[in-house]
């Protein structure tokens, strides 16, 4: 299996029971190892009272691509930390998108980069993700 094949079928293991994402709106666009893009249009449900997307839900979108990205070698792994920084307002409309990338991973430890962009390419957010390998795998091979 190639290290591609492995993050889909990873992905697609998690994707069907990450009840979150799904009810968010949110689709994944590409996964490859230590990899992951997911896109999501901001819905007036999304909106906060400022009339501009939520953080939270900018946090969620970066958090998913995270996670897919992370748990792409078919090796359970959670978030020790996370932090994020908004550069410019997501609004109903948009299509955002996350992109994830692998930074660091040493042994049990990995962190990763995410960009959240608009349809425009202007720069929503910047999320730094920590992870954690668990014991764990999200299919057998």
């Amino acid at each position: 299996m190639t290290p591609k094949e492995r993050a889909e079928r990873s992905a697609a293991a998690m994707w069907k029971g990450d009840a979150a994402s799904q009810s968010l709106g949110m689709a994944i666009a590409e996964v490859d190892e230590g990899t992951a893009t997911l896109k999501m249009t901001v819905q007036p449900q999304h909106a906060n009272g400022h009339d501009l997307c939520h953080g939270g839900i900018t946090f969620a979108l970066a958090d998913s691509a995270f996670a897919f990205a992370c748990n792409s070698r078919n090796q359970s792994t959670v978030a020790q930390h996370n932090v994020i920084s908004y550069l410019a307002p997501g609004r109903v409309g948009d299509v955002l998108t996350a992109t994830a990338r692998e930074v660091s991973l040493n042994g049990r430890n990995g962190i990763y980069d995410v960009t959240v962009t608009n349809q425009d390419g202007t720069r929503i957010a910047e999320f730094r993700g920590f992870s954690r390998a668990i014991t764990g795998r999200l299919f057998d091979e």
